[in-house]
């Protein structure tokens, strides 16, 4: 099994990422093959381990997926990797709720069997540290920390006086550190990140960050710690990559044969998918093509069904309203009865308007009776577990999916909206999304590996909207 290490903190804002991504690049410089994960809901952060390693990175999560299909996930994400680094979310135990671990780092690193990393920030404390990790080790004994790196620490002399404090209390070693530095902050996390690091902007910050790991961390004790990890039990029973032969769930897949095409938007304005959904569809038949609707682009004349993920369609809103020919193009596929699944952006843009930030109010693709305007706070966030109203097209009525939001728009909907699920999170349960007809659209991102009977109903829809086109073009 791959090497692996778990970079987790003590609380969010501690320097995860920015010590994660440079310590992939640093083990990259050395020629390694790195994989990166994330644990938990997350979109941003994979973005930026792709940037460091230039492979695609994965979510791991114990709370949208069966700890079976999480070990899945890891050992497909592994293949033909060196190491496999994985980055915490939030602090360690933080998860689903306060009262424990469900969804958290911890919980992951338990499962996984994967070492973690401490960070901690150590700004204004020596002795003081100690107890912290000492706090952190006995909160859940059984989970695997197995070193420290601080981060903030004002010079060598202090981090000596930290290192000596924590390995002399906790019995573990600090791996070592960062010190204060500004140059290392990791620019604003929306505002057109997807393009910057298509176009290699990070790359300065991201090869800075690679120094300041190899001169403050010690990468061949890391490395021999991340050997450390345990092996995990084979997957009985895989949700992807069947066999020629395989039939799973009535559906008899052939790899040469596409049984339908869905057409995904992935631009700028929407680039918001989990791999995974995207290897169910193909798993069970479907070939993906892309287009963009930001740049122009409508829906392929190939494709049987229409998927639009989540992004940022508010920042790039002005011209999507003026590509009228796209939103026509849309509006008329879905009216046709296209099979045609959206989520947060998608969902956004799949409605009458978008008001932005600045007040304007911008024309959309108009098939959903309801109007969004741009929040400046944030309007939800959360895991959720929704359970379909009536029929729709990824879920029968009564049927349960996981996922999570993260939006800070509203949108004001007409009487009688057709809801498409309930949707429970930490507050309560509220009615959530739009379901009519082949079209389903919501603000919640599902996980189709939580409930894999989404990914083959979209594509048995895909394949029945195919074969209703070409009776049609028979008949004429």
């Amino acid at each position: 099994m791959t090497a692996r290490i778990v970079i987790s903190g003590t609380s969010s804002g501690v320097g995860k990422t920015t010590v994660t991504i440079g310590l992939m690049r640093a083990l990259a410089r050395r020629g390694l093959r790195v994989q990166g994960f994330k644990a938990g809901p997350d979109y941003i952060d994979p973005s930026y381990h792709f940037a460091a390693t230039g492979r695609k990175s994965r979510n791991l999560d114990s709370w949208m997926l069966q700890e079976s299909v999480m070990r899945e996930v890891l050992i497909r994400g592994c293949h033909d990797a060196d190491i496999a680094v994985i980055e915490g979310v939030m602090g360690l135990y933080d998860g689903k709720d306060a009262t424990t671990d469900k969804g958290s780092t911890a919980e992951i690193a338990r499962v996984l069997k994967t070492p973690v990393i401490l960070l901690v920030n150590a700004k204004a404390m020596a002795r003081s540290a100690a107890a912290v990790v000492l706090g952190f080790q006995k909160l859940h004994p059984e989970t695997p920390i197995a070193g420290v790196i601080v981060n903030q620490v004002g010079s060598v002399r202090h981090y000596e006086m930290v290192k000596q404090a924590i390995e002399s209390a906790c019995g573990i070693p600090v791996l070592g550190y960062l010190l204060v530095n500004k140059e290392l902050q990791i620019p604003e996390r929306h505002l057109g990140l997807v393009p910057a690091i298509e176009r290699g902007e990070l790359n300065p910050m991201i090869e800075r960050a690679a120094d300041v790991i190899e001169e403050g961390v010690d990468l061949d004790r890391l490395l021999s710690i991340a050997q450390t990890a345990g092996e995990l039990p084979p997957v009985e029973v895989p949700l992807f990559n069947f066999s020629d032969t395989c039939t799973r769930s009535g559906i008899s897949l052939q790899s040469t044969m596409f049984h339908a095409t869905i057409a995904v938007a992935m631009d700028r304005s929407f680039n918001f998918y989990y791999p995974e959904n995207l290897e169910l569809l193909e798993t069970y038949g479907a070939k993906i093509v892309t287009f963009s609707p930001t740049n122009g682009e409508c829906v392929p004349d190939e494709a049987d069904a229409l998927y639009i993920g989540g992004g940022f369609p508010e920042e790039y809103a002005q011209l999507l309203a003026e590509h009228e020919r796209v939103r026509t193009n849309i509006r008329r596929l879905i009216e046709k009865g296209m099979p045609t699944y959206a989520e947060c952006g998608g969902y956004m843009f799949l409605t009458e308007s978008i008001t932005d930030r600045s007040g304007r109010t911008l024309p959309m693709v108009g098939v959903i009776p309801g109007r969004v305007e741009m929040q400046d706070r944030l309007a939800a966030l959360g895991y959720r577990e929704v359970t379909a109203k009536e029929d729709t097209l990824l879920l029968k009525k009564g049927e349960s999916a996981r996922g999570h939001e993260f939006h800070y728009s509203r949108i004001t909907t007409t009487e009688n909206f057709p809801y498409a699920y309930d949707a429970k999170g930490l507050r309560g349960t509220h009615p959530e999304g739009y379901a009519k007809g082949n079209l389903l659209a919501g603000y919640c991102h599902l996980h189709f590996a939580s409930n894999p009977a989404m990914a083959k109903r979209f594509v048995e829809a895909a394949v029945r909207f195919k074969e209703d086109r070409h009776a049609d073009k028979s008949a004429k």
